[in-house]
């Protein structure tokens, strides 16, 4: 312990950081300790979460993340601390520590910013509601932080998003619309970026942010390819998969940055459904969309369909939303067999017979 004081003190530190959360009066008795401000792991990820939030949810999600995180830390910071008040009628008596005011104060601050966060979660909802009743199939990028999601959303989408080889340059959820190589659309969604031992009031916070990858028909896993703790950081994001209970949905596993990573780096690579990129330079970008197709086929189930005389000519329309279309034709209309992604179901639905 004196050790890290001596240090700090030989280079002149102003701050200490320690890789792993510490309470409140931790803080304060190492700070008594090296005569230095202490910062612990999840201090500075907010830190760095403040700095990148730009939108009026990014910041409110970065706002009770703090809350969240000062709660724990009040217990025994104030050692007792009294608020004295004046006895009598109506007031609170001698002897109420100051921190339970204190720890009254946030959380109302909790309650308002959740209850802000829940509209702007509503508002969310209903342009996803929106997006669906188009019955566009949707991909959502997710992977450790700085591994070049947004990089590949405007190499897939030609946006201009902003990318930086940033930690957390994503807050926010950003959707844009991919033509893959059939010419089919689909929407695909950049998200905040994952890291080890995510702090679980980030994840609280960030629900609603998360609710997009939850709600996507296929994940895209965004890997680093370049980075020398790629393994470990696949293992992060394929717990926090778990974690969130996205195990049963399709999942392609983009290795990135192929173009600055030794070649022998490829033979570590895991997972079905894998595909060598470069999102800063367009190579491997074609194969990437085939294989984003061959995942949508894939979500396709079986089903049979009747289309009345009346409405013939939307057979067209039906065989290029389906798949292996099988059609019999009567004097009253034809029936159709057909394969279907589940986001299509829906438009045809006056169609599907029932058994």
């Amino acid at each position: 312990m004196s050790e890290i004081g001596d240090m700090a003190k030989e280079c002149k530190a102003q701050v200490v950081i320690v890789d792993r959360p510490i309470s409140g009066v931790q803080t304060r008795n190492l700070e008594k300790e090296w005569n230095v401000k202490v910062l612990d792991r999840n201090q500075i990820i907010l830190e760095i979460f403040a700095a990148r939030a730009q939108t009026y949810e990014g910041k409110l999600q970065v706002e009770l993340a703090r809350l969240l995180d000062t709660m724990p830390r009040m217990v025994d910071a104030w050692m007792g601390s009294l608020s004295r008040q004046g006895g009598g009628i109506g007031t609170r008596g001698l002897g109420e520590k100051a921190i339970e005011m204190d720890r009254r104060h946030i959380r109302r601050q909790i309650v308002q910013v959740k209850k802000k966060l829940e509209s702007v979660r509503a508002q969310r909802e209903q342009r996803r509601a929106a997006r669906k009743k188009h019955q566009i199939p949707t991909f959502a990028l997710i992977g450790y932080t700085n591994s070049g999601k947004s990089c590949l959303l405007n190499t897939l989408t030609k946006s201009k998003v902003m990318s930086k080889d940033l930690l957390f340059a994503t807050l926010d959820p950003t959707t844009r619309k991919v033509h893959l190589n059939d010419s089919k659309p689909a929407l695909i969604t950049d998200t905040v970026g994952f890291i080890r031992k995510l702090p679980h009031h980030l994840i609280d916070a960030f629900k609603a942010t998360l609710e997009e990858s939850a709600n996507a028909d296929i994940l895209i896993h965004v890997i680093d390819l370049s980075n020398p703790h790629m393994e470990k950081h696949v293992e992060v994001v394929n717990e926090l998969i778990h974690q969130f209970n996205w195990q049963d949905k399709p999942l392609i596993h983009a290795y990135n940055k192929m173009d600055i990573a030794p070649f022998q780096k490829r033979f570590q690579a895991r997972g079905e459904n894998r595909v060598f990129i470069s999102a800063a330079t367009g190579e491997g970008i074609d194969h990437l969309k085939t294989l984003m197709n061959r995942c949508i086929d894939q979500l396709a189930v079986k089903v049979d369909l009747f289309i009345p005389s009346q409405d013939k000519g939307r057979i067209f329309e039906l065989s290029h939303d389906a798949q292996n279309m099988v059609q019999e034709e009567n004097p009253h209309g034809i029936a159709c067999q057909v394969y279907m992604i589940p986001s299509l179901i829906f438009k045809w639905r006056k169609y599907i017979q029932q058994y």
